[in-house]
């Protein structure tokens, strides 16, 4: 890293010397951390750059909404490869809504991470095409879609044979949203890729403040690393931290399959209520961590239970934390006659529909969360 002094600009803070970004020590989740005993170091370099020029390890970082578009907003001016991080346990709400507006004529690499998640059984070929449509619905055009799991190294060398095919001697800009394994990835790729005895240097967009960080590449092009988006139509962004082990599995789920009668409530923790209504006698797959409990009761008892026992009995965070989340929307979901379809709910999983008779669902969930029907995935 060359001597660059701290340097204060017109917003009258403290930038990073290798990326740019403002320094704060408040959040390490938040870019620009800086630990306080380390604020009046000449220079002075984020954590995040510290933990590439040193270690050679990227960590994740978190970006709202408002900042992230606006940095997304200066890549279709270049000419890269853009690389986008999905989560197959949280495909939509991984996703980032128009992309493809951002990224302009660049091509987009969509990979599908963490699918050592799904039950060993399942069809990858179908899942790539589900992958696939799904995107498509979205309005994303791919050049194509590689399955991976980065932190079990599963399908790893394709992603860096897919990058290198595609790239073309171009920067590769990675973007993705918080939790979708994106730090893990980055990693995967500065320990394949990048001579890091270059310094980091600074990526300036167009009209934003922010910096993204550029990892060097043996041949004077670059990964840029993006900070993380936060969804807040995701349940992982608004439980507390504690719990967040018992929501996101952490090894291939075991599907749960519940047969309802109409009339029947299933409570997954305290956090999601699933109420069939109305149809015919029929089956439920549920494809959510195993770790979270499943509850079922009546559904004219279910308001009753859930005053009495939440962060109890039906588990999830304690009745103190829960005061702190939303409380609930309910979302009324017909499945038509002769579809299949999942109830998706993001950041927790999705709920298979098995029969094609049709069926009237009430979900309730935090106040923002998205919360759909989609086409099956299996």
């Amino acid at each position: 890293m060359s001597q660059k002094s701290n340097k204060y600009e017109s917003d009258g803070r403290i930038h990073c010397a290798g990326c740019g970004v403002a320094i704060q020590s408040e959040n390490k989740e938040l870019i620009g951390f800086v630990p306080a005993s380390a604020i009046e170091k000449q220079p002075i370099i984020c954590q995040r750059c510290f933990r590439i020029k040193n270690y050679n390890e990227a960590s994740s970082v978190a970006l709202d909404q408002d900042e992230f578009l606006r940095l997304l907003s200066g890549i279709g001016d270049t000419n890269s490869l853009v690389v986008h991080i999905v989560d197959i346990f949280d495909f939509e709400g991984s996703l980032i809504s128009g992309l493809q507006r951002f990224v302009g004529n660049n091509e987009v690499l969509l990979v599908v991470n963490k699918i050592d998640l799904l039950p060993k059984v399942m069809n990858m070929n179908r899942i790539r095409n589900w992958v696939q449509q799904q995107a498509k619905q979205q309005g994303l055009r791919t050049v194509d879609v590689v399955l991976c799991s980065a932190k079990r190294n599963i399908g790893f060398e394709r992603v860096i044979e897919e990058i290198e095919n595609y790239r073309n001697g171009r920067d590769v800009y990675v973007v993705g949203a918080t939790n979708v394994g994106k730090s893990t990835l980055i990693n995967r790729l500065i320990s394949d890729y990048s001579d890091l005895t270059q310094e980091l240097t600074t990526s300036r967009y167009p009209g934003t403040t922010l910096d993204a960080v550029r990892i060097p590449l043996d041949d004077g092009h670059a990964i840029v690393d993006t900070p993380g988006i936060v969804y807040a139509s995701r349940i992982t962004e608004i439980v507390p931290r504690s719990f967040l082990g018992t929501l996101l599995p952490d090894k291939p789920i075991k599907p749960l399959v519940y047969q309802l009668n109409e009339g029947q409530t299933l409570f997954m923790g305290s956090i999601v209520r699933f109420d069939f209504v109305e149809g015919e006698r029929q089956s439920f797959t549920f494809y959510i961590s195993n770790a979270l409990n499943i509850h079922r009761t009546k559904l004219e008892r279910a308001d009753e239970l859930y005053e009495q026992h939440q962060g109890e009995l039906l588990g999830g965070p304690s009745r103190e934390e829960l005061a702190d989340i939303p409380a609930w929307t309910r979302h009324t979901l017909r499945v038509k006659r002769g579809q299949y379809n999942d109830v998706y709910i993001s950041g927790l999983g999705w709920i298979q529909v098995n029969s094609d008779s049709g069926a009237l669902l009430d979900i309730y969930a935090p106040k923002g969360i998205k919360v759909i029907l989609r086409d099956s995935m299996i």
